[in-house]
């Protein structure tokens, strides 16, 4: 598999999470076939800096810790991108993830 056909299939799953909800890493590996690919995932949401409509601020690890924040520009862009969603939150955990949590293998 191309890297930049992978980048551009993650890209496709990302646009699609809705607003007010969020999706792991390895879910998105999950759904492409590419269990155990968590860290492609990452990458690509790294890479995906100038694509505007590629909400990466929705993509966190499997705790739902915001590991990729220090991608973001700003000091707390990622969060506070999440709470304009209303997305709490805290120490830089989602709060409530299991409820926010979008599933791509159960709703694409």
């Amino acid at each position: 598999m191309k890297q930049e056909g992978f980048f551009e299939q993650v890209y496709h799953v990302v646009r699609q999470i809705p607003f007010g909800r969020v999706t792991s890493y390895g879910a998105i590996a999950k759904y492409l076939g590419a269990a155990g690919s968590a860290r492609m995932v990452g990458w690509a949401m790294n890479a995906s800096g100038g694509k505007e409509d590629v909400p990466a601020h929705r993509v966190v690890n499997r705790k739902g810790l915001l590991t990729g924040k220090h991608h973001f520009k700003g000091t707390n862009l990622m969060q506070q991108l999440l709470e304009s969603e209303g997305i709490t939150v805290i120490e830089n955990k989602i709060q409530n993830f299991e409820q926010l949590f979008w599933d791509p293998g159960a709703e694409l």
